[in-house]
């Protein structure tokens, strides 16, 4: 099952990265990509609104940096999480942050997960292996109106 995976992260360095760890872990994965939050609610506004799933397919998970401009990855998920349209959509915290109070805030603000970015790239294959894992092998996702 090819996933679609909408990667939230105003880093180009990160998005190349994960791009990348995506592809070397054999994961089929649509990486659908945004720079901020209100780029991704925009592209999440569009997959709702268009009929043609092959422009803006729906994702079936979220990966959410934190800090972003315009629209950080708190005040993305609070809509998001509101929003009746998408609010099932898993949204997966990918976040250099340790904070402890971060992790809490996802977690109270909805979030399905958080993960810390792994420091060097070969930590961040291993992690895209487990993620794999988890949703594909584990986890059921919740069915998309084309289904």
């Amino acid at each position: 099952m090819l996933l679609n995976i909408l990667l939230v992260d105003d880093s180009e360095d990160d998005v190349i990265i994960a791009k990348r760890a995506f592809h070397e872990a054999l994961l089929p994965s649509n990486m659908l990509i945004a720079s901020d939050g209100a780029e991704a609610l925009d592209y999440l506004n569009r997959s709702e609104q268009t009929s043609s799933n092959a422009e803006f397919p729906r994702p079936d998970l979220i990966l959410l940096d934190i800090n972003m401009p315009k629209l950080n990855g708190f005040e993305f998920l609070l809509k998001v999480k509101a929003n009746n349209s998408y609010n099932n959509i898993p949204v997966i915290m990918l976040s250099s942050s340790m904070n402890a109070g971060d992790i809490d805030r996802s977690y109270r603000l909805g979030a399905a997960g958080f993960i810390r970015k792994p420091i060097n790239y070969d930590e961040f294959v291993y992690i895209v292996e487990v993620f794999n894992d988890y949703w594909r092998t584990v986890c059921l996702l919740p069915r998309t109106k084309s289904q």
